[in-house]
Order: C-alpha cells, then sequence, then structure tokens
C-alpha cells in the first residue's frame, strides 16, 4: 500500500469543537458555519466524553456560539444516545432540515451500545440479578 505523506483533507471533514454533557444531553459543538440541507459532513468527535455522561444520554450537535441543538439520529431516525458515540472516530452524516429546526443523521451505523434486553420472555417476571 502507498501512503502518501501530503494529501489534502475533504473540506466536509468537521473535528468537534467540544464534547460535554449538559442538561442530560450530550452536547458535540461544531465550528461556526452553515451546514447545508442534503449536504453530506463527516464529523470527527476529537474531545474526549464526559466521564460523567450517562450511557442513554441523547446526543445532540451545536454549531459556533448557537445555543440551538440539533439532533444526531441513526438510520431509522432514532435518537443517538452517549453509548453509540466513541472519541477519535469519524462518523458520516447528512444534515436535514425543516422549517423550524434541523438534524443530522447518520449514514451508517452508530457503535454497538450494551443492552440488558432479556434472552426472552414467558410469561413469569425476570429472577433479580444476584448482588
Amino acid at each position: 500500500m502507498n501512503c502518501k505523506p501530503v494529501c489534502k483533507l475533504c473540506n466536509k471533514l468537521v473535528m468537534s469543537q467540544s464534547v460535554t454533557f449538559a442538561g442530560g444531553n450530550l452536547v458535540i459543538n461544531l465550528p461556526a458555519g452553515s451546514y447545508g440541507n442534503g449536504c453530506k459532513y463527516c464529523i470527527v468527535v476529537a474531545q474526549a466524553i464526559p466521564a460523567t455522561a450517562t450511557i442513554n444520554a441523547p446526543v445532540v450537535i451545536t454549531i459556533g456560539t448557537g445555543t440551538e441543538q440539533y439532533p444526531l439520529t441513526n438510520r431509522c431516525c432514532a435518537q443517538v444516545t452517549a453509548c453509540g458515540i466513541r472519541t477519535r472516530t469519524r462518523y458520516s452524516t447528512v444534515v436535514s432540515t425543516s422549517a423550524t429546526g434541523g438534524t443530522f443523521k447518520l449514514l451508517g451505523n452508530a457503535c454497538p451500545c450494551p443492552t440488558n434486553n432479556l434472552a426472552s420472555i414467558n410469561g413469569t417476571a425476570p429472577a433479580a440479578p444476584t448482588a
């Protein structure tokens, strides 16, 4: 494999400016600018995810100094939670706008989240986990 010692990065590659946990949300802040409807952006989560973040915290995106929060959704339009995001990882997204706001939608899958789903159900209450 040949590796170029110098190469140009795509202008749609966006590095996060900060990652915080506030108001129950994992907030990824992107550089100021206009993110066009229907445009693809590759977002890199460049900072560490705060240790205080809960795994089920919804992931939202802010832009520059703006306070508007845009949800990060998966391919099925469900809100991505903190357990699906990793530091130093690139996520391909497409912006979808409406008359009142917008969303960043993942083009691929988020990282696998841990699950506590029962293996099956049979009509009886599950046994309490042992301490």
